[in-house]
């Protein structure tokens, strides 16, 4: 199928709606995660961490990355950071030094509460009502399952 000039548009592609609402998000985050010294990546580390540790749970870095969809390269350094800020401990496998597990300190699960009002903080900023943004939410995880799963016939 041959692309016309109008789908060649910027706002007609709908990788360009999503990078751009992306980094608005983010960027509504950015204030709200100041005050708890986050980055918006190194809040993901931690809600993933956060949810593990709900479950007495530490994980691997590669579990890590998997659920975040990170490779170990960008992920590594987001680690070292929360590490050096006394909110991670991370930890060599005895078995295999190639695994690292990673888990929350004291002070990292403190954060917990703090971080708590966030979700409700930017739910506020976007003025969007709660239904629609759910129904963007799974409409997107939808999009994404659909994107993951393997091309049919190999395309």
């Amino acid at each position: 199928m041959m692309a016309s000039d109008d789908d060649m548009g910027l706002d007609n592609q709908l990788c360009f709606a999503l990078y751009a609402a992306n980094r608005a998000v983010v960027a509504r985050y950015r204030p709200l995660l100041s005050e708890l010294g986050l980055t918006y990546p190194q809040y993901l580390v931690m809600l993933v961490l956060w949810e593990a540790a709900s479950d007495g749970r530490r994980l691997n870095v590669s579990d890590l990355g998997g659920r975040l969809r990170l490779d170990s390269g960008t992920l590594t350094p987001l680690l070292k950071r929360l590490q050096q800020r006394g909110l991670i401990s991370r930890t060599r496998s005895k078995e295999d030094e190639r695994i690292v597990s990673v888990g929350l300190t004291d002070a990292g699960k403190d954060l917990r509460a703090q971080a708590r009002a966030i979700p409700g903080q930017l739910l506020c900023a976007t003025g969007v009502a709660p239904e629609r943004l759910v129904a963007l939410r799974d409409e997107l995880r939808s999009i994404l399952a659909q994107l993951e799963s393997p091309a049919p016939n190999g395309q």
